[in-house]
């Protein structure tokens, strides 16, 4: 009984996480889309307003599956300062630029800075509640996928490798 007290809070923020990704409108999406090289990638974020901070759903589909036996599909998952998911042939997703770092704090702790996503068989779904910024913070900031998981370490940026799919976040 004691146990199932205690986690009596956790059950009720879950469940309202839950209500929230079920019934609400979301404040703010993405749609991501691969680059040229990773064409079939596609998926959709959503951005909720919740408990002072934003409760974010990814979902995405079609990345890489190609990793070496024994070797989990980790991608780095961040929102980078620019407006736009364009750029030119060595960086499909140049004009994302870097992380957006408004309180130029160093990383992992950039705003932007979220967890690694899971690739399952290609399929991502993730659901995290991050209290460093609000969904209308960053409204016109594009949310990137890289090749690789950040190792939360290397500056500026975790070593994450090459941006393989990018959406623009809007209302």
């Amino acid at each position: 009984l004691r146990l199932h007290q205690k986690l009596m809070p956790v059950y009720w923020d879950l469940k309202a996480m839950t209500e929230t990704l079920l019934f609400e409108e979301p404040a703010a999406s993405a749609v991501i889309r691969g680059n040229e090289e990773h064409p079939d990638i596609y998926g959709t974020a959503l951005l909720y307003s919740f408990c002072g901070g934003t409760l974010l759903a990814v979902q995405a589909a079609g990345l890489p599956v190609d990793f070496p036996a024994c070797t989990r599909a980790f991608f780095g998952f961040h929102i980078h300062e620019g407006t736009s998911c364009s750029g030119n042939s060595e960086d499909p997703f140049a004009d994302t630029g870097t992380h957006w770092n408004p309180g130029g704090c160093a990383h992992p702790n950039h705003a932007g800075d979220l967890p690694p996503l899971l690739g399952n068989l290609g399929t991502v779904l993730s659901v995290v509640y991050t209290d460093a910024f609000r969904p209308e913070e960053v409204l016109g900031r594009t949310l990137v996928i890289h090749s690789s998981p950040d190792d939360f370490t290397s500056q500026p940026s975790g070593n994450s490798g090459e941006k393989i799919a990018c959406g623009k976040i809007v209302r």
